[in-house]
């Protein structure tokens, strides 16, 4: 199965390569914009190059944001992965990692970052920093300081623009 992105919106899309013949022409219609558009099959070769510049490599999942619904967008549950994830407001052509749907102007395209590593012992541990951004990144009421990193947990609050996001480990809230 290959993965790539719309070029509109960054949905992935899943379908099976096996199925086609190396140089054939694939239309897409994307399920959640409805863009079309079209790639052309590699062919062989002994080097596997990815056939398309969108594709990804899969990654850890090691946690959720939990976008709570405000006046600009509805609810989105957006994947954390292992590594720095980037968090802003979604424009397309950016290549941030966790994209957030709004017409919220006060939340930067890079708004704060959330780096998740593991520790001696293997546990995953959380660190939040603002990006920084025009309007700051707030912990639970409490504004981040330039430079300043701050260990979050399961079911910390923060809130970005006018945006309140919770962070949790589990998909299931």
């Amino acid at each position: 199965m290959k993965r790539l992105r719309c070029p509109k919106c960054s949905n992935y899309i899943t379908f099976d390569e096996t199925s086609y013949s190396p140089g054939q022409i694939l239309a897409f219609t994307c399920p959640n914009c409805n863009k079309k558009f079209s790639i052309r099959l590699a062919g062989n070769s002994k080097n596997k190059q990815p056939e398309q510049e969108n594709e990804e490599p899969e990654r850890e999942i090691c946690g959720y944001l939990h976008v709570i619904e405000n006046v600009f967008h509805y609810k989105q549950v957006i994947p954390i992965f292992m590594g720095d994830n980037v968090i802003g407001r979604f424009m397309n052509g950016s290549n941030i990692d966790c994209p957030i749907m709004t017409d919220d102007p006060s939340i930067d395209p890079t708004h704060c970052v959330i780096n998740a590593s593991r520790d001696k012992k293997g546990n995953t541990k959380y660190i939040l920093r603002d990006g920084p951004s025009n309007t700051g990144t707030f912990v639970n009421t409490e504004i981040l300081e330039d430079r300043e990193r701050r260990v979050i947990y399961d079911g910390t609050l923060f809130t970005i623009g006018a945006t309140s996001i919770i962070f949790n480990i589990q998909k299931e809230e």
